[in-house]
């Protein structure tokens, strides 16, 4: 009776230990797969971090373009808004000046038009004191 309980649990002790190397090596296949997926997962979080930095660094230099162009841009607003004021200024004075170039002209037409009714009225008075000289002896 002690050797076939001896037997039977012998027997039943490889079925438990050929059961515990089959769970073993399922558990090792499993821990085997499960660093796989991790490693894997490692390499795509690296990838991912990689792009994540790379576009990063894009944005960065996009958005310092960015800003070198407003900069530029304001600094040729600034420039154009000075001309502008510039010429403004110069269109305010070339009117003055032309301004009081016509009243010169016209103060000229004037002063011409009288002297040229005086010359007229001379020609008239030395016509006619001919006239009167030429009765005279």
């Amino acid at each position: 009776l002690i050797s076939s309980a001896t037997k039977s649990l012998r027997m039943e002790t490889e079925i438990l230990e050929k059961k515990l190397q089959d769970a073993q090596m399922k558990l090792a296949e499993k821990d085997g797969d499960k660093e796989k997926e991790i490693q894997s997962l490692k390499r795509l979080i690296s990838e991912l971090e990689f792009q994540l930095n790379m576009e990063k660094n894009n944005s960065e230099s996009f958005l310092d373009k960015l800003r070198k162009e407003i900069k530029h841009k304001s600094d040729e607003l600034e420039k154009l808004t000075q001309e502008r004021t510039q010429l403004i200024h110069s269109l305010s004075q070339v009117q003055e000046e032309n301004s009081l170039l016509q009243d010169t002209v016209r103060r000229e037409c004037q002063e011409r038009r009288e002297l040229t009714a005086a010359l007229g009225r001379a020609r008239e008075q030395v016509l006619e004191l001919r006239k009167l000289g030429g009765s005279l002896p």
